[in-house]
């Protein structure tokens, strides 16, 4: 069986590792290429990831790029298209919900290759999110979906898909997180930084419909500025979230000083360094999918700034609240966990660290 690997952005390298390491243990049936489409192109950050999860080098790098989303999804589908007609692949794997994961399902399906999509069934009913319209055509497309939990059975299921199409298998994020915790643990960039366990929050965003409406951004800031004169916000900040802070005249919000106070930005971190602030934190502030799933895990209370959610597990067994991008619900969700009020969660099933197993499991089964 010869088998095309898909990533496209950071977070899918943290799904795709633990597959990679699974596939290796069946060299007699399993022949595997990595395609990375560049839609995520930061070298240092890219590399950086590789290096952490132990990944090897992808064996083609489509070097697409950013573009609107029309022409990034385009540039993917040229130059995929002529990787599966020269590699001929049995089957191609995505990862996630990002353009590479659309782009390269359509595009393999009309070449008459199967596609397996791993995360699948996740739905926010957020039509206004790429990402929701990537995850439906992706869906209706594959002939193997792997889903993380019930949730997303349920949505596949109410959608019209065959039930011999859909496989719970759990959350390879989850592996890599349970893999790599040890290791991270024992980092000392947080004493570097001169924080203390339990000591500071650390805090992602950079959904457009947090950051890209001055009045919404600015909302958000003045609740997490409240909240940093009791808790210092380690803010590794995203790209888009620095242009349009800049751009909106927000950056006094910001302290990249050399003493952590207040929302205290750097520059983004590699996965080991970041799980190592996560693990140790005394509260998450989000608008991301992974994170939700990873606080879970990690037992650490998360306040997501979003009105809706993809992953409602975490919400259902795990230690995530929703807020919204609301000023006063922030702060009393937040101010509730300093007073102590610590959401009390589990890790949802089969999230145990062996997710990748049985996706490669099924395949060698169904293909091998």
């Amino acid at each position: 069986m010869k088998v095309i690997n898909v990533v496209g952005a950071r977070p899918n390298f943290m799904k795709m590792a633990p597959i990679i390491e699974a596939m290796n243990r069946y060299p007699d049936k399993i022949r595997h290429l990595l395609v990375h489409t560049g839609q995520h192109y930061d070298e240092k950050m890219s590399q950086s990831f590789f290096v952490d999860l132990g990944m090897p080098k992808p064996d083609i790098n489509l070097e697409v790029g950013s573009g609107s989303h029309a022409e990034q999804t385009a540039r993917i589908m040229v130059e995929f298209e002529k990787v599966c007609l020269q590699e001929k692949p049995d089957l191609v794997i995505v990862v996630g919900d990002v353009n590479s994961t659309m782009a390269c399902t359509i595009t393999a399906k009309k070449l008459g290759i199967q596609v397996a999509h791993v995360e699948a069934g996740l739905r926010s009913r957020d039509m206004t999110m790429p990402e929701e319209i990537n995850r439906l055509c992706t869906d209706v497309l594959c002939d193997y979906l792997f889903t993380t939990d019930h949730f997303a059975d349920e949505n596949l299921a109410a959608e019209g898909v065959p039930a011999d199409k859909i496989f719970f298998v759990g959350n390879v994020m989850i592996d890599t997180l349970l893999k790599h915790r040890a290791l991270a643990s024992t980092l000392d960039l947080s004493r570097k930084l001169g924080l203390v366990p339990k000591g500071y929050a650390t805090l992602t965003m950079h959904r457009p419909g947090n950051v890209d409406d001055k009045r919404i951004l600015t909302g958000i800031l003045e609740a997490l500025a409240e909240i940093a004169k009791e808790l210092p916000i380690v803010f590794p900040i995203h790209p888009r979230t620095k242009k349009m802070a800049e751009q909106f005249g927000l950056g006094h919000f910001f302290n990249s000083g050399e003493k952590v106070e207040g929302i205290w930005i750097t520059e983004p971190l590699g996965y080991l360094e970041f799980l190592h602030l996560n693990m140790n934190a005394r509260l998450v502030l989000t608008d991301s999918g992974g994170l939700q799933e990873e606080t879970t895990v990690l037992g650490v209370p998360c306040i997501t700034m979003r009105p809706n959610t993809e992953r409602p597990i975490t919400c259902e067994v795990g230690s995530n609240i929703m807020v919204g991008n609301d000023k006063t619900r922030i702060l009393e969700e937040a101010r509730k966990i300093l007073s102590g009020e610590i959401p009390q969660g589990r890790s949802p099933e089969k999230w145990d660290g062996h997710a990748a197993e049985r996706i490669v499991e099924v395949l060698v089964e169904k293909l091998g």
